[in-house]
């Protein structure tokens, strides 16, 4: 086993996970499309995201201080955890049933400046009936404890087909003897830390600057079953070639949003 490394009080090393999934579905009219917004709304209110953010703060062994929440309307919904590395006063089942600012006196554990947010971003194009449903999360760390540990279970709460992953280490400690540690473990590509299941599902890209301890990838889900991305009852009664025309726009979105670029149709 290899050894810990010993530092010179706290590890300051800044270690952020930032995500942007995409849900991409077609809805054909304007009854559908707002109902595709209500269901986004209910599927991923607040609370839900609330429940995601907290199993993530128990995956990566973590403890929550404070939960902030908000809906919105006429959509959207956001959440920010403020968690520590070290163990917290009151227990965590008190702090997760009273979900506000903790009093300082009940604040044992050293601020690790660690924090986890959720924003959601619903809309349609009203011509097109294209329906995008856009996640950022950020998971930030301050310590030993690693968002990475969160990744593939975040991939795996959404309907993701298409994830942007940004994992940045930033600032340093220092060891016993004054040396400066710039990242305190190692990676060469977000890939290293997705499951096999993960990585047999999506087409994958890296662009990764390594004297700058940023690693980017992004990943497009392989398998596309027109069926899966049709929203409402009018979508049950398209054409033939409805249909064609419809994988062709719905295609064309996750691509243009992939590559980060406008593409022609």
């Amino acid at each position: 086993m290899k050894s810990k490394l010993k530092l010179h009080g706290f590890n300051n090393l800044t270690k952020t996970l930032s995500f942007n999934i995409y849900d991409i579905c077609y809805a054909e009219t304007p009854q559908d499309q707002q109902a595709y917004v209500e269901y986004i709304n209910r599927e991923y209110d607040a609370e839900r995201l609330t429940q995601i953010l907290t199993d993530v703060v128990d995956i990566i062994g973590a403890n929550i201080l404070n939960i902030a929440r908000q809906d919105y309307d006429p959509q959207g919904a956001s959440v920010t955890i403020l968690i520590s590395e070290q163990p917290v006063t009151p227990t965590d089942s008190q702090i997760e049933e009273s979900p506000g600012p903790l009093p300082k006196e009940t604040i044992l554990a050293h601020l690790d400046k660690s924090h986890i947010t959720v924003h959601t971003y619903p809309e349609i194009h009203p011509v097109d009936g294209i329906a995008t449903f856009r996640v950022d999360i950020d998971v930030s760390t301050c310590g030993v404890i690693s968002p990475l540990k969160a990744l593939n279970y975040l991939i795996h709460q959404f309907d993701s087909d298409i994830v942007t992953v940004d994992y940045r280490v930033r600032g340093f400690t220092r060891d016993v003897e004054g040396k400066k540690h710039f990242i305190d473990h190692e990676i060469n590509s977000v890939q290293n830390y997705l499951s096999e299941d993960t990585r047999s599902a999506y087409q994958m890209m890296d662009v990764n600057v390594y004297q700058e301890n940023m690693f980017h990838t992004k990943m497009l889900l392989k398998n596309f079953e027109l069926d899966n991305y049709l929203f409402g009852d009018a979508t049950s009664n398209l054409s033939a070639q409805q249909r064609d025309q419809v994988t062709e726009r719905v295609k064309h979105e996750m691509l243009e949003i992939f590559y980060a670029r406008n593409m022609q149709g």
